[in-house]
């Protein structure tokens, strides 16, 4: 899968919202070389030349997958097309990075990850949030013990849109809020249950909330909204032992520790045998790296492409995130009745690729 240590040339597909952002770092990522844009509108283009005016760019997807030293491509075009992208993408050889979501249904996403695997090529999401320093402060937090046993995660990402024309808020947001909450604890959950409504875009949800229950006992809500009077991104882990809450939008305390807790009493010698105490300690905020989570992302894109290791946020991340965000979206089309999602690992998922895919459409 490496590339012997090679400069790693990259096309970038998708010069829109994101695009820019994503151009900036692939242009600044040590060790790679960004051979093209391609974009279907040629003010874009423009835009991208202006700013990097020896840039090539394309308007044909074909002609730039066609460029024999093209290693790379990072898909940022709207969600509907990441499928057709990136599985043309990876037919003619190229190392894949699609942004959030992978795909816009769970047998998609599963055809990528095959079509990837038998190929050996790299293929990654662009789960951005999992290379951020807070949330992975938190990770260290919760592998550490220091929050004792996981009760619950509670998430609320909130602001007063973007409305998407094409996605409703849970395909847009709730990518975000899974990837996070998934990498937090390890596993995907077993049942998804939603609820919602579409107060702007007729069929479009703009408001969700989502409950998900894990396997190992760990509940978690989120709520996603482009209808919100305040923007908000804020989730909470609470502990058996202590609780933490990471707010992206506070920038100079993105993750504070609270060692707050309560416990059961059971003491027959005692003035009322069944009793609680709860706990109040200190509230602390760790010191983060202040390190651009996109350059991280990307940065380890082209490490991965060059040494064939497996991205932190592969195609069975993104799978998994799919599979949720699809179970939420069949439970709040039905009424708000809990999904019952089968349990899948990677070994299973490239063992019969078939059969998966079949279950994968009932889910």
């Amino acid at each position: 899968m490496g590339t012997n240590g090679r400069m790693i040339n990259v096309g970038l597909v998708g010069y829109g919202y994101w695009g820019p952002n994503l151009l900036r770092n692939l242009v600044a990522s040590p060790g790679c070389n960004v051979m093209a844009v391609c974009d279907s509108s040629r003010e874009r283009l423009a835009l991208a030349k202006e700013r990097f005016p020896t840039l090539s760019t394309v308007t044909e997807y074909e002609e730039l997958l066609s460029l024999d030293s093209l290693d790379a491509v990072v898909i940022a075009t709207p969600i509907f097309t990441h499928y057709s992208l990136a599985k043309k993408a990876l037919a003619a050889g190229k190392h894949t990075f699609v942004e959030k979501p992978i795909a816009t249904s769970g047998r998609e996403a599963l055809d990528l990850l095959d079509s990837a695997e038998r190929q050996r090529l790299t293929l990654m999401v662009g789960h951005t949030f999992l290379y951020s320093p807070p949330v992975n402060k938190v990770k260290e937090l919760i592998d550490s013990g220091e929050l004792g046993d996981i009760c619950y995660v509670a998430s609320s990402r909130v602001n007063l849109g973007i409305h998407q024309p094409d996605v409703s808020v849970i395909w847009d947001l709730a990518p975000h809020d899974f990837s996070i909450i998934f990498f937090w604890l390890g596993e995907e959950p077993s049942k998804v249950s939603a609820s919602g409504r579409a107060f702007v875009q007729k069929g479009l949800h703009d408001v969700a909330f989502i409950d998900l229950d894990f396997p190992s006992g760990v509940v978690a809500h989120v709520q996603d909204s482009w209808l919100s009077p305040s923007k908000r991104r804020q989730m909470t882990v609470v502990g058996s032992r202590k609780m933490v809450i990471y707010d992206d939008t506070n920038l100079e305390e993105q993750v504070r520790i609270f060692d707050k807790g309560v416990a059961y009493i059971d003491d027959p010698d005692c003035f009322g045998k069944h009793q609680l105490t709860y706990r109040t300690g200190d509230i602390t905020t760790p010191r983060l790296e202040p390190l651009e989570p996109l350059a991280v992302e990307l940065a380890h894109f082209v490490d991965c492409v060059r040494t064939g290791a497996r991205p932190k946020t592969d195609g069975f991340h993104g799978l998994g995130v799919v599979r949720a965000l699809e179970a939420a979206q069949q439970s709040i089309s039905n009424g708000g009745g809990k999904k019952v999602v089968q349990p899948l690992n990677l070994d299973n998922v490239l063992a019969d690729t078939i059969a998966l895919t079949e279950d994968l459409s009932h889910v």
